[in-house]
């Protein structure tokens, strides 16, 4: 086992367990199976008849992901599911996936731990690395790029909308079209335009980061893309149980579900978000801004 499927710790698994209630014999997508912690837990549960599928477009998750769920599988024998997994973004679903075929199926929002914790992908300014920002580093612009490409007015607004930072044109300023090539780097400039406020409790780059992630890579329209595809893709009674980590995802979630109740799609199973628990939090500091939210496909709509 790598270090870092050693360090990665799956957030509110027992939560997500209980709501995708897996069945043996059923068949689960796992639309960000990442290092595969939740993925394995769906595996264990699933018997020689199911049948786990698995979304990733970071190869080097998927490759750990597929190390640990042969192991799994080495483990069980005759009892292990299939598993296939595809290394696309799962706004692909569609294409891999077949109508009402599905009995529960899973998304883990934003960056995962391998992302944020290796420096040379360029997710974090907790150590220098390449300002990339890229899931898929096989394609498309990374941040850097973005950055030396992009008008300052466009940028302060990508700043605002994707990071919800205030002072997004004061940073923009500073910004736009430099050759930024480090994480470090970026972080500074950021720092310098807009310090950290009295009683900030995050770095002060942090929403910039964060709306440069989004941007690359197109996460809020993936998000979108998958609450879509959903309803044409689970059983009746299925679940669909997603975890968020921020208000731009939450609210996609939220309201995706709730207009699907209204049109007869969804039952929602959560009232209100589930979150982690302190035990939780203490244990997986990641856990602290989770909100999960799931729903079970209704019959009346198929």
């Amino acid at each position: 086992m790598t270090k870092s499927t050693e360090r990665h710790v799956p957030v509110l698994f027992n939560e997500v367990m209980d709501f995708l209630s897996v069945r043996p014999g059923s068949t689960i997508v796992d639309c960000t199976v990442g290092l595969a912690g939740h993925a394995e837990g769906i595996a264990r549960r699933l018997g020689g008849k199911g049948h786990l599928i698995g979304f990733d477009r970071d190869t080097e998750a998927l490759a750990l992901a597929k190390e640990r769920l042969d192991r799994v599988s080495s483990e069980l024998g005759s009892e292990a599911p299939r598993v296939t997994l595809v290394d696309e973004a799962f706004s692909s679903i569609t294409r891999h996936v077949q109508p009402a075929t599905v009995d529960g199926l899973l998304a883990d929002f934003g960056a995962s731990s391998l992302q944020f914790d290796e420096a040379h992908r360029g997710f974090s300014f907790q150590a220098d690395g390449p300002l990339d920002c890229r899931m898929d580093q096989r394609s498309g612009p990374t941040a850097a790029q973005v950055l030396s490409e992009i008008s300052e007015r466009e940028l302060a607004d990508l700043i605002f909308h994707l990071g919800e930072e205030r002072r997004s044109r004061r940073i923009a300023r500073a910004l736009a079209g430099r050759q930024i090539t480090s994480t470090i780097e970026l972080a500074r400039l950021v720092s310098n335009a807009a310090p950290a406020m009295k009683g900030d409790r995050i770095h002060a780059a942090t929403r910039t980061f964060q709306a440069l992630r989004i941007y690359v890579n197109q996460e809020l329209d993936e998000i979108r893309a998958l609450f879509e595809a959903a309803p044409g893709l689970l059983k009746s009674s299925a679940r669909i149980v997603v975890i968020s980590f921020h208000s731009l995802e939450d609210r996609i979630a939220k309201d995706s579900l709730r207009d699907g109740a209204k049109q007869g799609i969804w039952q929602i199973l959560t009232k209100k978000p589930v979150i982690a628990g302190e035990e939780e939090i203490e244990r997986n500091p990641r856990s602290r801004s989770a909100k999960l939210r799931a729903a079970e496909r209704a019959a009346s709509s198929l």
